[in-house]
């Protein structure tokens, strides 16, 4: 697969979801960031393709996606963002922002569980 070259727009959006991060993806990043969880290298709102990714492990090829209410709405779209990341070879899971928010401690257990 050809490489294409990146999208200036695309680099701009996330730097604006990076300045103006939702409070559950705020937490979860302070979690995350720095090598906190167990030393692995997670990064926040990669872009991927067209798509940007609410936080990766590129290490180990996992995308963890924080969902709120919208994505009810866009079922269809995350399907098909999905499937496209799946097929550039990662694993993506997702997660309402009410697990971090309400249940932090076993939601990072359950993140750990897709490293064993």
């Amino acid at each position: 697969m050809a490489v294409s070259k990146r999208n200036p727009k695309l680099k701009e959006a996330a730097l604006l979801l990076r300045q103006n991060m939702t409070e559950a993806e705020t937490r979860l990043w302070y979690h995350l960031r720095a090598k906190r969880l167990n030393g692995l290298k997670f990064r926040r709102q990669q872009r991927i393709g067209g798509y940007i990714v609410d936080f990766m492990c590129h290490e180990h090829k996992l995308i963890i996606e924080l969902d709120g209410g919208q994505h009810a709405e866009q079922a269809e779209y995350d399907r098909i963002r999905t499937e496209f990341l799946n097929r550039q070879g990662y694993r993506v899971v997702r997660y309402w922002n009410h697990d971090v928010l309400q249940h932090t401690e076993s939601f990072l257990e359950e993140i750990l569980r897709h490293f064993c």
